[in-house]
């Protein structure tokens, strides 16, 4: 089979999703079935999405969603980043799943109400494949707001003041940020007349140099809200820890990562000159050092996991900010790394609160006689996020910090020593709170609580997802090379997507038939809408 048979797998992780959503919502009064259906929704997108894992390798895969190619109709892409992170999000989605769905049983449902949650939470898959595999700028747009519609749901589940609260100030910013994204669009295309990403990249190097900073920065802006980076970030330690374990577990591993996507997507493909680097840096190095001070003072434990959630997006931007291949590569390969790693820390952490009665560490200890299970399930993917060797925590900052080294500027040796002394903050945090919750003696009884399988069996497979990445961190790492190496190189992404490749002259099939049914040449679409200057320059020389 080729990759051009394949094409049919792209929209699968965006179209089975929403699918199973309508299909659940007409069954609300149905828990279990509402259930099945979502498991079996999101089994599929993980299936398809290990199948585009594989073929992306060979080249991108693109579909023209209604028949129409670029740069007249939207184009879904599959390369070798958006596979890699639509993989890993599908892996914990479906984790996270599973645990939502014991936490249900366990609870009656009062945390999660399943009526509500199982759609919603489909929903918010879909707009995650959306947003990664779209290759459009305002495609990625409907993406983020698909998402963020779901989200919105998800985290005021219960309507407790305080997750309303949260809520009410999570929306605020979300729309904040979607705002200037849309603001960005407007001026995008008002610069170029397009927003398919491809043609962008052709047509932004012709646009005056100011203009083009403008827009990157506004871009930027966008993302850094929906990524948390610093100063951007305040919102998300009052927002996340109020809402149900599973949503905060699935918005600390995705929602965030998205952000990163998209600021990655957009700085090598549209702005390649590097222009906004050190800006990007000096937001890197604020990150790590504000997010790891913020988490070194909290006394509750969804808090402390909440700023080192803060503090390690600012490695990502570091690899980001680079602008080399080992530093992209290493960049890419720790978004994989910490989504799942931040994922299965946020779901042992609810254990931690069920078993514990609490998240305030001044209330917990001596959960490792008491749950020497939870015990472990907290400490591995801990050492995971600190960096302590072999983990792949410990790869993915051992690959940034040489790229640093290698690129040898003041600024980035700043970055580096920044990265170390926020890696020994991450660990001294984290052992503060293993002492408190694990070892020290607990100031009175804890209740006794047991753990559901059904909860400690999804938490446990993404910590041996954690540690797999360990095992396999020499294929991943050169596939996030090879992933580098084509952001550095968008040749390919630009040919695969446009259509004077091989496929076809931007216009539809049925529109191509009836052409040559009617016997007229083919309108001359892709020409006319891809390089206005080209035709201008043709006709002069015809003149």
């Amino acid at each position: 089979m080729t990759l051009t048979d394949l094409t049919w797998v792209v929209p699968l992780p965006v179209v089975v999703p929403l699918f199973a959503a309508g299909l659940a919502l007409a069954l609300w009064r149905h828990g279990r079935a509402q259930g099945v259906i979502s498991v079996v929704a999101l089994s599929v997108v993980l299936i398809s999405s290990v199948v585009l894992l594989v073929a992306a390798d060979e080249g991108p895969l693109v579909l023209d969603v209604g028949g129409w190619a670029a740069p007249v109709g939207i184009d879904l892409v599959a390369d070798r980043l958006s596979t890699l992170m639509l993989t890993v999000s599908s892996a914990v989605t479906l984790c996270v799943l599973l645990y939502s769905l014991a936490q249900g049983v366990e609870d009656g449902d009062a945390e999660t109400p399943i009526a509500i949650f199982h759609p919603t939470y489909l929903v918010l898959t879909a707009g995650v494949a959306n947003a990664f595999l779209s290759g459009d700028l305002f495609n990625l747009y409907v993406g983020f707001e698909i998402l963020l519609a779901a989200s919105y749901v998800l985290i005021t589940l219960g309507g407790t003041g305080e997750r309303i609260r949260a809520g009410t100030i999570y929306v605020v910013v979300s729309l904040t940020s979607s705002i200037i994204f849309l603001l960005a669009i407007a001026l995008v295309y008002a610069a170029t007349g397009t927003v398919n990403l491809a043609q962008l990249a052709e047509r932004l190097p012709d646009v005056d140099p100011a203009v083009q900073l403008a827009l990157q920065l506004l871009l930027l802006l966008a993302f850094g809200i929906k990524a948390a980076v610093f100063p951007l970030s305040a919102w998300l330690p009052d927002s996340y820890p109020t809402a149900p374990a599973p949503v905060t577990a699935v918005f600390a591993g995705l929602l965030t990562k998205v952000g990163v996507y998209a600021v990655i997507r957009t700085q090598t493909l549209l702005f390649p000159d590097g222009r906004a680097d050190d800006l990007l840096m000096w937001v890197a190095l604020a990150t790590m050092v504000v997010g790891i001070l913020g988490a070194v003072a909290q006394n509750d434990i969804k808090r402390l996991v909440s700023f080192t959630l803060v503090s390690h997006i600012g490695y990502m931007i570091f690899g980001i900010a680079m602008s080399t291949e080992l530093g992209l590569a290493s960049a890419i390969f720790y978004v994989a790394h910490h989504i799942t790693v931040q994922t299965a820390l946020f779901l042992v952490v609810g254990l931690v609160e069920r078993r514990g009665g609490s998240t305030s560490l001044d209330d917990l200890g001596g959960l490792a006689k008491l749950a020497p299970v939870l015990a472990v399930l907290f400490f591995i993917p801990a050492m995971n996020l600190a960096g302590i060797p072999p983990l792949s925590g410990f790869l993915g900052k051992a690959g940034l910090l040489q790229a640093g080294v290698q690129m040898g500027t003041p600024l980035a040796y700043a970055l580096v020593t920044g990265a170390v002394v926020t890696s020994l903050l991450t660990l001294y945090a984290i052992v503060k709170a293993w002492n408190k919750a694990f070892w020290q003696t607990a100031p009175a009884a804890p209740p006794a609580t047991r753990l559901p399988a059904g909860m400690v069996g999804p938490a446990g497979a993404l910590v041996v997802l954690g540690v797999g990445l360990t095992v396999v961190a020499g294929p991943l790492f050169a596939y996030t090379e090879r992933a580098a190496a084509t952001l550095r190189d968008p040749v390919q992404y630009v040919t695969a997507v446009l259509p004077d490749g091989a496929r076809g002259e931007g216009q539809s099939a049925e529109v191509a038939e009836d052409a040559d049914a009617a016997g007229e040449a083919p309108a001359e679409v892709s020409g006319d809408v891809r390089d206005d200057g080209a035709q201008d320059d043709n006709r002069e020389g015809d003149g």
